[in-house]
């Protein structure tokens, strides 16, 4: 049994995770509405964009995750991408988010450089800082806390985004000034809690192996564990599913509830009940397992979409309480999808001999960005077919189409995530005798 992990680290760590979100939520949650109805470009356009860049993004996280298993350092292999990359993430994060004066081509030119480039710094800080949870310990209960006080920090970071923006940008008088200030303050904040995650946390657990690390082992502790494919595939759920609902929020509030005053209201209140929900977690997990919990989250998120779909848009009592059971439904896969990934490296290097914690996570953010990706695009291109024009009334077609992508689609998505948590082998006994055969080993 590895060492508990010191409050300090544990603490050290979790903020790293609320920065990091403040740029993960900013852009998941706001950039679509920035980019249609600040920044001018259509739904159509924009959604390209998104999947664009998020492609681009992606297909990167495997080349740094090999870099970064690879980093040879007196700190370590992860920590210091994350002491170098905070402050470079924050400046491209404002430039994201500037509303640039130009015609249509100059606007897109700008939008695709700063969003790009968003994705490949981001890139730069996510991945190591993702790895370094195996780094810090070995122990899959020790990992939960871990995974479950870095979600504190997430969570933290995603209600201080979804509630408190709109009313900071409300005090501009002009919208688009107004996401540049509050973008450049998020990036202060973030810069600082990277540096604390460098400053309070060490890298404890080294990277045996039977052979040297090539590219090909690399790839192959990726692509022959079948843990980990099961784990990606709740990942890609949780996040495709997330990423459609916290992006279609705004539109539908704004237009099919026609209360834009609500949004910040409405995710204060969901978002809280995923902070209290993630107290539960590691209870959850360590009485059901943590497959079965995640089951037990789509269950709930289930029957909150399908109770959201079937209620009238001016019951808005009804409205907050089915968006709560949403979240809270949400809350295991968020958390517990990030501790699954750890137990899938020793499954690697008991099978091939190699500890490659960095392709591993790396590919898993690969995937989860694609997801990413795909929901952000959808959005778009569900609300072009529909008929949205930006800042009108819209069509029926449109509030339609807004109405369902707040509650059909994720409910399609979970019961994929269910089937897939159900089929999850490596529960906590077998990564225990994963271990203790890895400790004969060396």
């Amino acid at each position: 049994m590895s060492a508990d992990i010191r409050l300090r680290s544990l603490i050290g760590y979790g903020v790293g995770d609320l920065g990091i979100n403040l740029y993960f939520i900013s852009t998941m949650t706001y950039l679509m509405f920035f980019y249609t109805d600040i920044f001018g470009l259509s739904a159509v356009t924009a959604g390209t964009l998104m999947l664009v860049a998020r492609i681009i993004d992606a297909i990167t996280d495997p080349i740094m995750g090999m870099i970064a298993e690879r980093t040879q350092s007196r700190t370590g292999r992860m920590r210091p991408w994350i002491l170098y990359g905070a402050l470079p993430l924050g400046v491209i994060s404002v430039l994201t988010f500037t509303a640039v004066e130009g015609d249509a081509t100059f606007k897109l030119w700008w939008a695709y450089t700063t969003y790009i480039l968003f994705g490949l710094i981001y890139t730069v800080v996510s991945i190591p800082y993702a790895a370094l949870t195996a780094s810090l310990t070995e122990d899959s209960d020790q990992r939960t806390k871990l995974t479950t006080v870095r979600m504190a920090g997430a969570f933290t970071g995603g209600f201080i985004v979804s509630v408190g923006t709109m009313p900071l940008v409300g005090l501009f008088e002009d919208r688009g000034t107004g996401f540049f200030w509050v973008m450049t303050l998020f990036s202060v904040v973030a810069t600082f809690f990277l540096w604390i995650t460098w400053c309070e946390t060490e890298e404890r657990v080294s990277a045996p192996t039977k052979v040297p690390l090539s590219i090909g082992l690399s790839l192959k502790a990726v692509f022959d564990n079948p843990p980990l494919g099961i784990v990606i595939v709740l990942f890609c759920c949780g996040m495709l599913s997330f990423t459609v609902r916290q992006g279609t929020t705004v539109y539908f509030f704004t237009y099919c509830i026609g209360r834009p005053d609500l949004i910040s209201v409405f995710f204060t209140v969901t978002l809280a009940a995923m902070l209290c929900g993630l107290i539960a977690v590691p209870g959850l997990a360590q009485k059901l397992g943590k497959a079965k919990a995640v089951i037990a989250g789509g269950l709930l998120t289930l029957c909150g979409c399908v109770g959201m779909y079937l209620t009238p848009c001016d019951q808005i009592g009804w409205i907050f309480f089915w968006g709560v059971l949403v979240n809270l439904g949400a809350t295991p896969i968020a958390v517990l999808g990030w501790a699954m990934i750890p137990d899938t490296v020793e499954y690697a290097q008991l099978r091939h001999g190699v500890r490659a914690d960095g392709a591993i996570f790396s590919f898993a953010s690969f995937f989860q960005k694609v997801a990413k990706g795909v929901g952000g695009a959808a959005i778009g291109y569900a609300l072009g077919l529909a008929g949205y024009v930006a800042n009108a009334e819209q069509p029926e077609s449109a509030v339609a189409m807004i109405h369902n992508l707040m509650t059909l689609v994720p409910i399609g998505i979970v019961i994929v995530m269910i089937i897939a948590a159900s089929m999850h082998t490596l529960d906590r006994g077998t990564h225990a005798q994963i271990r203790a055969k890895l400790a004969e080993e060396h």
